[in-house]
C-alpha cells in the first residue's frame, strides 16, 4: 500500500491561487480523482455569516475550481446542506462564494430541499459502527453522488463536539439528512461510517483544507480568527486531518475519529507514517485549544452528559424545535451581535487575508 501523503504550502495572498494549483500536484489530486467524471465540490459553510476562519474561503474554492479544470475535471457541481443555524443561501452570499459559482458556470444543487436531490437506501457493505442502529429504518444518502468524485473544501478549526473538524467531519453535512442530530452522541464512530460509505460510492476522494486563516476555541463558529498562511491538501481524508489536528496541537491518535479511521485502515492517522511534501511542518504547533460556549454546555449535557437518556424525548418530537431555536437565538442574536461581529472587526484591521476577502465580490 502506498505512503499517506499530505501536501502543505505556506502561502500568501499574491500567490494563493497559484500555491493551490501547485498544492494539487503535490498532493497527486489527479490521480485521485476518476477522469471524465462528475466532481462534486462539497464547501464548508458552518454559519451564513461571514465569520473568517469558520467557512469555506473565496480563494480556497477558486484555487479548487483552477486546479480541477487545470486537470481536465470540468464538470463541476457545488452541493450544499443545512444545519440548524446556518442558512445555505445567505451563506454562500455573505461569504463570496456564490458569484464564484456563477462566474465558473457551476450548477448549485442542494441536499437538503424538496424535489432537488433525492435520497436512497443504502446498505454499505464495509462494517458500520452505529448509523444502523441509529437509523433502523435505513441509512439515507444523496442518490446524486454515486459514482462521482468529490472535493472537499474544510478549514483548519477546531470543534466543540469532536476536538478539531477538517475533511472528515465535512461529509457530515453532505452525506446525512437533516436529522443528522440524531447521531451526535456518537459522533465519532458517525464521521467513520461515513468515510466507509465515501469509499463504496464515490469515484475519487480529495480535499483543499485552507489554514489561511485558522479557527482557535469552541467551534465550529464561536472561535478566535487566528492568520497561519497555510493550505493542505490530501486524497487520504484521515491523514489530512491527523496533520492539521498535530499543527494545531494535538495529539491526532487522541481523537476519537481519528484513531478508530487509521484503526480500520480507512487511511493514516499516525503523523509519523505520512508523507507531508512541502513545507516542513514537524515542529509546527499553534497550541490552539476548544473550550466551551453555551451550546456546547447544553450539548454535552444533552448528548453525552446526564441528560443522554432523554435524547429520544428532546430530539424525536416537536420539542426538538425548541433547541434549534434556541441555538438560533444563542448564535444569530447574542454571540454575533455581541462578540462575533467586534471580533471579526478587530481581526480585520489588520489581517492581509481580510483585505483580500473585502476584494471578492459579493
Amino acid at each position: 500500500m502506498a505512503r499517506a501523503k499530505v501536501a502543505v504550502l505556506k502561502t500568501k495572498p499574491e500567490t494563493v491561487l497559484a500555491d493551490y494549483a501547485r498544492l494539487a500536484e503535490l498532493a497527486g489530486m489527479r490521480a485521485a480523482l476518476a477522469p471524465g467524471t462528475t466532481t462534486i465540490l462539497k464547501d464548508n459553510i458552518s454559519w451564513h455569516f461571514p465569520y473568517l476562519s469558520a467557512n469555506t474561503t473565496p480563494w480556497q474554492l477558486e484555487g479548487a475550481i483552477g486546479a480541477l479544470r487545470a486537470a481536465d475535471l470540468n464538470d463541476l457541481v457545488a452541493v450544499h446542506n443545512d444545519t440548524v443555524v446556518t442558512d445555505p443561501d445567505r451563506g454562500q452570499k455573505f461569504n463570496k462564494l456564490e458569484p464564484l459559482y456563477r462566474r465558473h458556470g457551476i450548477v448549485e444543487r442542494y441536499n437538503c430541499k424538496p424535489n432537488d436531490l433525492k435520497w436512497v437506501v443504502y446498505q454499505p457493505k464495509a462494517r458500520m459502527r452505529v448509523l444502523p442502529r441509529i437509523f433502523p429504518d435505513g441509512i439515507e444518502v444523496p442518490e446524486f453522488f454515486f459514482g462521482k468524485n468529490i472535493v472537499h473544501l474544510p478549514t483548519v478549526k477546531c470543534h466543540i463536539y469532536t476536538t478539531t473538524t477538517g475533511a472528515m467531519k465535512n461529509a457530515f453535512g453532505g452525506l446525512l439528512h437533516t436529522k443528522r442530530h440524531y447521531t451526535h452522541s456518537w459522533i465519532h464512530e458517525t464521521l467513520v461510517d461515513l468515510l466507509a460509505i465515501q469509499k463504496e460510492i464515490h469515484s475519487g476522494l480529495f480535499a483543499f483544507m485552507d489554514g489561511t486563516i485558522c479557527g482557535n476555541g469552541p467551534g465550529p463558529r464561536t472561535m478566535i480568527p487566528v492568520e497561519k498562511d497555510y493550505i493542505l491538501a490530501s486524497s487520504d481524508q484521515v491523514a489530512i486531518d491527523a496533520v492539521a489536528a498535530k499543527m494545531m496541537g494535538f495529539d491526532p491518535l487522541s481523537i476519537g475519529y481519528i484513531r478508530m479511521a487509521h484503526d480500520a485502515g480507512l487511511g493514516c492517522g499516525d503523523p509519523r507514517e505520512i508523507e507531508v511534501v512541502g513545507e516542513d511542518v514537524s515542529n509546527v504547533n499553534f497550541h490552539f485549544h476548544v473550550g466551551d460556549n453555551l451550546a456546547s454546555l447544553v450539548g454535552d449535557a444533552m448528548w453525552f452528559g446526564p441528560l443522554k437518556w432523554a435524547q429520544k424525548l428532546f430530539f424525536r418530537t416537536p420539542l426538538v424545535y425548541v433547541f434549534v431555536f434556541g441555538s438560533y437565538l444563542y448564535h444569530d442574536y447574542l454571540w454575533w451581535p455581541l462578540r462575533g461581529r467586534r471580533r471579526q472587526q478587530a481581526f480585520a484591521g489588520g489581517s492581509k487575508w481580510a483585505k483580500l476577502f473585502a476584494s471578492y465580490p459579493g
